[in-house]
């Protein structure tokens, strides 16, 4: 039993200097700003390259105990969630199943046996650019 994602949907990252890199991301690298959820932290998503880059302003030390989607991660649409989420419960992973409350967006977070963070989620046509 094992996941079959279909495209990698985004890269996060956090930023100690928000305005800055979201300028770089967009004047030098041509990506261009999309809509974002009304999160109770500073950010900026971006899209280019024909994936998103989500940036994140927080200094955030990650617990490797803890599940939590604010930390640098990569995301992977999937087709079906439902899915997805019993393939985890096969392997025995560990996961958080959140809900962006302004979009109904579902995500499933987990950590790789090196403690690097993992997004699932199905992600709309109309979010994917």
């Amino acid at each position: 039993m094992t996941l079959q994602p279909i495209q990698l949907h985004h890269v996060s990252r956090q930023t100690q200097k928000l305005e800055e890199t979201r300028k770089f991301y967009c004047d030098v690298l041509g990506f261009k700003e999309l809509s974002r959820p009304g999160f109770n932290f500073a950010g900026a998503w971006l899209y280019g390259a024909g994936i998103q880059m989500h940036l994140i302003q927080e200094p955030f030390a990650p617990n490797p105990t803890e599940i939590s989607s604010r930390e640098n991660h990569i995301a992977f649409k999937v087709a079906d969630m439902g899915a997805a989420e019993e393939v985890l419960k096969h392997h025995g992973i560990h996961y958080r199943h959140n809900v962006v409350p302004d979009r109904g967006t579902n995500q499933l977070f987990f950590r790789d046996p090196e403690g690097w963070m993992i997004e699932l989620g199905p992600y709309p046509a109309a979010i994917d650019q």
